[in-house]
């Protein structure tokens, strides 16, 4: 097969993909000199909105948009909660491609197959990179194709944990699912409409537990969580947190089942998953599961070639890697984390589209100075009416302030994470834009605070007056 020769190659078709060819395309790209090579059959897009929206059923309304009122598009927008404000707009249609096409997460361009003809980037899908020679700047596809390259950039994200990696026993039966691309989506939609007001369960208690739980409800399924943790996402919520989400799920009439595991799956004769087996000996029916787990970051096609650190490819500020012509964004990267001066890798949509852009400033600068990388840690999670998100360092003590009483009708409430007498991180459920950016300042700024009680009883008020 003939070789393929490109100045750019970006290895990967998700979220960082798709925000590197924008940067790529602003800073310049020559028509011909970049490629994009993904096992995706699709153009990148904003992987967030298939936990969320694109699971919708057709009747659910509460979509939101940053755009007027006057324009109505069908996908579900990811509001920048960090910079300018967002409106809800009432709307009927789940999101679809190709509605949500990156760079439409972070207000920009939404960039369909067209544009990437438009710039001259060679969009190159459902091509999967199974060798990837560093040394002699060479990869090699399933089909045998090669492509060579200038400079490459790592952009192949992490893959789901799956219960059959483990050996579960039944985990390879029918219905069980996963959620990383469209094509999973898909595939639970499908069981939505075969298994409709089913009985569903599912196994993990984090992002993905608890974002699928909901939209699971909202298509009038019975869904049981199930998670082996004390609370709910334990890596970030305190229990004082964990206590709102969980009694509102219950609310919502999700059941909840703590500190167990699933470990065993029966099956119908048609092959699909019956029965889900508890650790502690319970039984649960199920239609359809879905699995949470965690995932790993893709780093394989590059062992031993270049140098890596805390389970992810080890670069400098510039996401530059051991190999001066290669560099490496979003989840596989690990960097230095300029706030807490120390090497951190984060899997996160804000930074594999963040690290996606540094990467190319760096990469295109000619001898312009880019500044070195500066990210503060955000995550964020929206499920049913409510939308909370956190900035900073979940370290240190905490307090908790506000209202989290799941019955309440205001839903407003936060926690700070104190170090060393400074608030390290701060957490809010249903802040307002203004009140968003109040809680990233103080997690930025890590001001010093006299005394814990100081933060328990200001509470908000404290970040809004920093």
């Amino acid at each position: 097969m003939a070789e393929k020769y490109f100045k750019y190659v970006i290895v990967g078709g998700g979220v960082a993909a798709g925000y590197a060819a924008k940067e790529f395309a602003a800073q310049g790209v020559k028509p011909g000199e970049l490629a994009i090579v993904s096992k995706e059959a699709v153009a990148p897009y904003e992987r967030p909105a298939l936990s969320k929206a694109y699971l919708f059923p057709e009747s659910e309304p509460c979509i939101h948009s940053m755009f007027s009122s006057a324009v109505i598009v069908n996908f579900y927008l990811l509001p920048r909660y960090s910079q300018g404000t967002y409106i809800r707009i009432n709307f009927t249609a789940p999101a679809r491609l190709p509605g949500f096409h990156v760079c439409v997460g972070s207000g920009g361009e939404r960039q369909l197959p067209q544009w990437y003809t438009e710039k001259g980037i060679e969009l190159i899908l459902g091509t999967e990179i199974v060798k990837a020679d560093l040394a002699s700047k060479t990869l090699t596809t399933a089909t045998g194709a090669t492509f060579k390259y200038d400079t490459l950039v790592i952009a192949t994200g992490s893959s789901v944990i799956k219960l059959t990696d483990f050996g579960v026993q039944g985990a390879d039966a029918k219905n069980i699912f996963y959620l990383r691309e469209i094509d999973d989506a898909d595939k639970l939609i499908d069981a939505f409409k075969t298994k409709k007001n089913g009985k569903a369960v599912i196994v993990g208690g984090g992002y993905i537990g608890l974002e699928l739980g909901a939209v699971l409800k909202m298509n009038n399924f019975h869904v049981t969580m199930v998670y082996p943790e004390p609370w709910c996402m334990p890596r970030l919520f305190t229990s004082g947190i964990a206590a709102f989400y969980e009694g509102y799920y219950a609310n919502k009439r999700i059941d909840i089942i703590k500190g167990t595991v699933a470990v065993g799956f029966d099956s119908d004769a048609n092959g699909e998953v019956k029965t889900v087996k508890l650790k502690d000996g319970r039984v649960l029916d199920a239609d359809i599961v879905v699995v949470g787990v965690g995932g790993r970051p893709l780093t394989t096609l590059f062992k031993g070639q270049v140098e890596e650190d805390k389970g992810g490819i080890k670069t400098d500020s510039f996401f530059k890697t051991s190999l001066p012509s290669v560099y490496a964004v979003g989840d596989v990267a690990t960097f230095p984390m300029k706030l807490y001066n120390e090497m951190r890798r984060v899997e996160h949509v804000d930074h594999a589209r963040k690290s996606a852009e540094q990467a190319v400033k760096a990469i295109m600068a000619a001898g312009k100075t880019v500044e070195e990388y500066d990210y503060l840690p955000y995550f964020y999670s929206r499920s049913f009416d409510l939308a909370w998100q956190f900035y900073g360092d979940n370290v240190g003590d905490s307090v908790l302030f506000g209202d989290n009483n799941p019955t309440s009708p205001k839903r407003k409430f936060g926690s700070y994470w104190i170090k060393d007498g400074k608030v390290v991180g701060a957490f809010l459920e249903g802040g307002t834009p203004d009140e968003n950016k109040a809680i990233a300042k103080v997690a930025r700024l890590q001001p010093s605070v006299e005394s814990v009680d100081q933060l328990t009883k200001e509470g908000l008020t404290f970040a809004c007056k920093i």
